[in-house]
């Protein structure tokens, strides 16, 4: 499996990890700590030694209660950053719901256009397809973040996502956007209730019926801390559990804050996969 993006077509045979760039004051877990441009691109040089295979880069939180970000404000964010960090050699995805913002950074170069609101502002689905190989991920948001965790999914959440998704992906292959350029992420912690979230981890599979890659963005996510009661900043552990877990049950890219300690990690799942598989006895060197 790959996934087409703009400049890279992503083998997809091993699970690629997505570094999170944070060019924002207010996320959940970073905010502030990347926010200048040259902060941002020292951070995407760091993700990418320490085994990054995709950089992510946003200017607006979707953190609940989160206010929107105004159209110039997440221009003079995120610009800067990309025209520098499309020069690393790696996709290049920009975290945005705004159409005027995904023209703009597919014209600065960007592969992928990583998208909460799965292209539904007026415009996005337009700007996506109007491109000749971007990538897309379109991800499952019930509400929005002001007040998505307030009035939660009611019901099981994993037909409704993929539902959703179904018909979302159907108005871009009917726009002519090739299927190979599309990804799914059912959208953990967006307007979900903790059980919901772990239904869709535990029931990951049924989402992969379609044969679209998965992305799994378990990173520091509240419903960690519900089940450990652990805060933001202790929930290394946690995170790198839900990746591995979300990786064995199909998931092809994981979007993560941190990535050498889950890059390490998934080589030990890597390892294990490949000897399970082997007849070879012994112990790998």
């Amino acid at each position: 499996m790959h996934w087409q993006t703009a400049r890279f077509s992503i083998d997809l045979a091993r699970p690629r990890l997505m570094g999170i760039v944070n060019v924002t004051p207010d996320s959940f877990y970073d905010g502030g700590l990347h926010a200048g441009t040259r902060a941002a691109l020292a951070h995407c040089e760091r993700l990418l030694a320490e085994g990054a295979d995709i950089l992510d880069i946003g200017g607006e939180s979707s953190r609940p209660g989160s206010p929107p970000v105004p159209l110039d404000e997440e221009l003079a964010r995120v610009l800067p950053v990309l025209r520098e960090a499309v020069k690393l050699g790696v996709p290049i995805s920009v975290d945005s719901y705004k159409p005027q913002t995904m023209r703009a950074a597919l014209a600065e170069g960007a592969d992928i256009v990583n998208d909460i609101r799965a292209l539904r502002q007026p415009g996005a689905l337009e700007a996506v397809a109007a491109h000749p190989a971007c990538g897309v991920c379109l991800m499952h948001m019930h509400g929005d973040p002001q007040t998505m965790q307030r009035s939660p999914l009611a019901g099981d959440a994993v037909p409704q996502v993929h539902e959703f998704l179904r018909q979302q992906t159907a108005l871009l292959l009917a726009a002519g956007v090739a299927r190979a350029r599309i990804a799914w992420d059912p959208g953990i912690g967006f307007g979900k209730t903790p059980p919901q979230n772990f239904a869709l981890l535990a029931r990951q599979r049924e989402l992969l019926a379609d044969g679209y890659p998965l992305l799994a963005a378990w990173s520091r996510k509240s419903s960690l801390g519900a089940v450990t009661g652990l805060p933001v900043e202790e929930r290394l552990a946690p995170s790198i559990a839900a990746a591995l877990l979300a990786v064995e049950r199909g998931a092809r890219i994981v979007r993560v804050h941190d990535v050498r300690e889950t890059a390490a990690a998934l080589k030990v799942w890597a390892a294990a996969t490949i000897f399970s598989t082997t007849d070879q006895p012994g112990s790998p060197p």
